[in-house]
């Protein structure tokens, strides 16, 4: 019988065993929820291996997890970036208790610089002045780079680079870094980016170096990169101060974007100290005064308007403006010193000059030699080749320049070839003084007074011939020259894979 309602039991149930009381069927969205999470702590623990750890076990955990090898990569890169951002940390700098004044502490950077690294007053002042600049990033509008470089090795180089590292704002050094470390270390901590050896990674990097020339005016200081596996277009700032270190001259435009630190190999009898016997209070001290003069001069650098040295050209202008203006706050000794060094580190253009300025700048020198109005692409080629100290004569890998790649050059700036006349039947292609005179005013420093007037023309001795090859020392004397095809036309000044081309 039973128990509970009377009834006798079934024969069928007799001997059953007995059921386990029914459950609630599993909830699938949280059995899901707790797969993912197994699924990121298993990334996690895979993200702590050593590379060669991971590299062993790779293919197998991606298997087990059911996705591709390269899908857990990035996975696991994404958790070792998160992680070590999170290790990234910045010095907090106490502001110094009372009042400091500015031209006394830019005088003390310069001279500590001085202290530790030979190179020339102007250049431990700009030094110095640029040190003050990365504490002031948030309210300039162009963020020059300082480029510390020298002509050998054993100059300093990295012991200066060090020494920025005490006294700038959030420092952060590294000795290489790809176009993605950098903006995407830019926007998480706007540092003040300290990079070791440029010249041994950065020289042929055409994308790091446009992402470095970004930075340097604020409006234009960002890049867009796409995030996620949807490819979001994000923006990543690009804002901030920024030291380079190398050896020789970095990428024309790198460095027109520079404060140029040139330092130099120090003589037996120059005398500076080792940077690691520096007393310990030396950096925390200017370091702590330059974070007061943040605060206390943040408005003046904002609304500073500096009078500009006018041959400064416009770059060169821009870069200085946020120094200028921190000298002129500062006051005392320290417009006419950040001036000098100014017009000392930047006046000079023509260590900047391109390609394409040097043979502006050569063609300029030929008209005036040569006293003439026109003259001929063929007879142009020969007087560049002339000067055996300029690299025309073996610009074409090892050959002279052609008339191609003259006629390629002189088009960047609006001068084209045309057929001129010269003499009597004589109708090159080649090019007049009148073509040049806009260029020459507008990218060569200092063009000279060009005359209109031609007051000795060809002689008849000197008169150019199109159609013939271009005499330069290490050019093929048996080609063959093309005859001349009438007064009516220009002659031939180049061939390329066998069809006719006038230049």
């Amino acid at each position: 019988m039973n128990p509970l309602n009377g009834e006798a039991p079934n024969a069928d149930t007799l001997g059953a065993p007995m059921q386990e009381p029914s459950t609630p069927h599993e909830n699938p969205l949280q059995a899901n929820i707790e797969s993912r999470s197994s699924d990121l702590e298993e990334v996690k623990r895979l993200s702590d291996l050593s590379p060669f750890d991971y590299d062993r076990v790779r293919k197998e955990e991606a298997k087990k997890l059911g996705v591709q090898v390269s899908t857990l990569d990035r996975l696991v890169r994404g958790a070792k970036g998160e992680e070590e951002k999170g290790n990234i940390t910045f010095d907090e700098v106490e502001p110094w208790p009372d009042p400091v004044d500015l031209s006394t502490l830019l005088s003390d950077l310069s001279a500590t610089v001085r202290r530790f690294i030979v190179c020339a007053e102007e250049t431990a002042d700009a030094a110095a002045l640029w040190v003050a600049f990365t504490w002031f990033i948030d309210v300039v509008q162009v963020a020059p780079f300082a480029v510390i470089t020298a002509p050998e090795k054993r100059c300093g180089k990295t012991q200066l680079l060090t020494l920025l590292q005490q006294v700038v704002c959030k420092p952060l050094m590294a000795s290489n870094i790809s176009p993605a470390a950098f903006f995407r270390t830019i926007d998480a901590w706007s540092p003040t980016l300290l990079i070791d050896e440029v010249d041994a990674f950065m020289r042929d990097n055409e994308e790091l170096r446009g992402i470095v020339n970004a930075g340097h005016t604020r409006s234009s200081a960002y890049t867009i990169r796409t995030v996620g596996d949807n490819h979001t277009p994000t923006r990543f700032s690009l804002w901030g101060a920024k030291a380079l270190s190398g050896i020789g001259h970095l990428a024309d435009t790198i460095m027109d974007r520079s404060i140029t630190l040139v330092l130099r190999r120090k003589l037996p009898n120059e005398n500076t100290e080792r940077l690691r016997y520096a007393e310990t209070g030396l950096f925390p001290s200017l370091a702590s005064r330059l974070a007061r003069c943040a605060e206390d001069c943040r408005e003046a650098v904002r609304s500073a308007r500096p009078d500009l040295p006018a041959s400064l050209h416009d770059r060169a202008q821009d870069n200085w403006e946020p120094l200028l203006a921190i000298a002129d706050i500062a006051g005392g000794i320290w417009p006419d010193k950040a001036r000098r060094a100014a017009l000392t580190l930047s006046g000079a253009e023509s260590p900047l000059q391109s390609i394409g300025t040097e043979l502006l700048a050569d063609i300029q020198e030929i008209f005036d030699a040569k006293r003439a109005d026109k003259i001929s692409t063929a007879d142009l080629i020969q007087a560049l080749c002339a000067d055996d100290e300029k690299s025309w004569a073996t610009y074409n890998r090892g050959k002279p320049i052609s008339p191609r790649q003259v006629s390629s050059r002189l088009k960047e700036y609006g001068i084209i070839s045309k057929t001129i006349r010269i003499g009597y039947g004589n109708t090159p292609k080649g090019f007049t003084l009148d073509q040049f005179k806009e260029a020459f005013s507008r990218y060569l420093t200092s063009p000279p007074e060009i005359s209109a007037t031609v007051t000795q023309p060809y002689s008849q001795a000197e008169k150019p011939v199109a159609d013939s090859p271009t005499r330069c020392e290490n050019e093929n004397q048996n080609a063959t020259p093309k005859p001349a095809t009438g007064a009516g036309c220009g002659g031939v000044a180049d061939k390329k894979g066998g069809w006719e081309v006038s230049i």
